[in-house]
């Protein structure tokens, strides 16, 4: 892995473990106000309960990106991300506050070039006979 792409993924899994602890800490400590916190969640239809829930999945997948080792576990976090971050954006859209997508469209840029640029210790590697 060249240079240039050890910081690509370094630089991107870092801001998206910053992005995802901030908003999951929000929703776990039931915070009112800011990007997913309760206001947002309750003006998109869902009920405050959400906010455990998605702030205890953003803190697992957090943890399982940084650790080293578990590649598989690491692609279903990479895939719960893009779940939630896809999820949100489509909810902004649909309750009609597209200004707030921006946070969850660049959370999503950030795990796919995170995915993307990640080493292949980090991969599966799948071998074909």
């Amino acid at each position: 892995m060249s240079r240039t792409n050890k910081i690509i993924y370094w630089g991107s899994t870092l801001w998206l473990a910053l992005g995802m602890v901030s908003t999951g800490g929000v929703q776990l400590m039931r915070g009112k106000e800011g990007t997913g916190g309760g206001d947002m969640i309750t003006q998109l239809g869902y009920p405050v309960y959400i906010l455990t829930i998605l702030g205890i999945w953003k803190a697992l997948g957090v943890v399982v990106l940084l650790i080293p080792k578990f590649p598989l576990v690491k692609e279903w976090a990479y895939a719960g991300m893009f779940f939630l971050m896809t999820g949100a954006a489509f909810s902004h859209i649909a309750a009609g506050s597209v200004n707030e997508i921006y946070p969850s469209l660049l959370l999503l840029a950030l795990t796919g070039i995170s995915w993307y640029f990640r080493p292949a210790d980090r991969k599966i590697v799948s071998v074909t006979p």
